[in-house]
């Protein structure tokens, strides 16, 4: 009874044992690498999959996902003999689980050492500033030479990125040194500019204001001008007027050389006139005007015969025809008495008399003051 149950026992777990290994549950997103007494056989793919026991051995179990392997920092030497440390980032993945598998040992050692490698020989050929403005060119040059050399592994690299370059800490100073001289170099260029464009625009202002400023002078200066031209040809004109109404009223006259000897003496007193006048000297001409003036003075008679007319500056006058007519008999009197002035040698006796003129009308006597 006991070695019957024993043999039972043996025998579920040798079923379990089989099962087990005949079974084979594979993840998703990875293959089984199946070997048949050490030698490939078959590919699992993902889920359940049935091998042969004791026979069939599952080998490896390749992660087809993409995968992402961070370098710790190497030194690279830069064209200008600068040592700088640069960590990279490789993002990867199997696509071929069996070259992965059989052609290379350990392709992340693997990826790593040819990562480095490649990275000098392209860094190598750069300056440290063309290195720190040029990533994406490294990286896209690194990502090209590991995607050749790893495709025959089955693998793919599908990004390459640079976390880092750090240069020295002697060159990071003199860098520092150089950005700061730099931005100064560029704020006072742009200080600079900023003043030149302020001076010029102040400048242009300037004239601009000048030239608005000699404008309006101008302007004002020729209105000026306009208005004085103006002024003057209004005071010539007149002044011609006031000459021409003078001239015409003087040959409307017909004044004779005994008047003008008479305006001649009365402006004498004004030549003698003001307070520093106490020396003057009298024209030729002066001695002649009063030699005719004498003469014609005295060749005047006393009594030339005509009516005497006298003005009542009281009366008041009843008819302008009867003044009218007084007053022509007034100035033909006087003319008859410039006449006989012009012929001193003449007598007056000579002289015909002049017609009698009606008498004017009789003024009103005045009233007498009370004594």
């Amino acid at each position: 009874m006991n070695a019957a149950l024993i043999v039972l026992v043996l025998l579920a777990v040798l079923a379990i044992v089989i099962v087990s290994m005949t079974v084979k549950i594979v993840p998703q997103a990875r293959s089984g690498i199946v070997e048949r007494f050490g030698k490939y056989r078959t590919t699992l793919s993902a889920g359940l999959n049935i091998v042969m026991p004791f026979i069939d051995k599952v080998r490896y179990v390749i992660d087809l996902r993409e995968q992402v392997v961070s370098f710790p920092p190497q030194p690279v030497i830069t064209e200008d003999n600068l040592v700088v440390s640069i960590d990279t980032v490789i993002y990867f993945q199997v696509t071929d689980p069996v070259a992965a598998t059989y052609e290379i040992a350990n392709y992340i050692q693997a990826i790593e050492q040819l990562t480095m490698t490649t990275l000098r020989n392209i860094t190598g050929g750069m300056t440290l500033e063309h290195a720190l403005t040029s990533r994406d060119q490294i990286n896209s040059g690194l990502r090209g030479e590991l995607d050749s050399a790893t495709g025959k592994w089955g693998i793919r690299v599908n990004r390459v990125e640079l976390k880092g370059i750090d240069p020295p800490p002697s060159i990071i100073d003199a860098m520092e040194q150089q950005m700061r001289a730099e931005r100064n170099k560029r704020a006072a260029i742009l200080t600079a500019e900023g003043e030149r464009q302020s001076a010029i625009l102040t400048a242009e202002g300037q004239k601009q204001s000048a030239i608005l400023t000699a404008e309006g002078e101008r302007q004002a200066q020729i209105l000026t001008a306009q208005a004085d031209r103006q002024a003057q040809i209004l005071r010539a004109q007149g002044e011609a007027q006031a000459i021409q109404t003078v001239f015409q009223a003087i040959h409307d006259g017909n004044p004779d050389q005994k008047l003008l000897s008479y305006q001649y003496l009365q402006m004498l007193p004004k030549i003698a006139e003001g307070d520093n006048a106490t020396t003057w000297i009298i024209p030729a001409e002066l001695t002649k005007a009063l030699g005719t003036l004498g003469g014609t003075l005295g060749s005047i008679p006393v009594d030339g015969g005509g009516n005497k007319t006298r003005v009542d500056y009281e009366a008041e006058i009843d008819d302008d025809a009867v003044q009218t007519e007084a007053t022509s008999e007034a100035v033909q009197e006087a003319l008859d008495a410039a006449k006989a002035a012009e012929n001193p040698a003449t007598s007056a006796a000579d002289v015909p008399p002049a017609p009698p003129a009606p008498a004017p009308p009789a003024a009103p006597e005045p009233p007498q003051q009370q004594g």
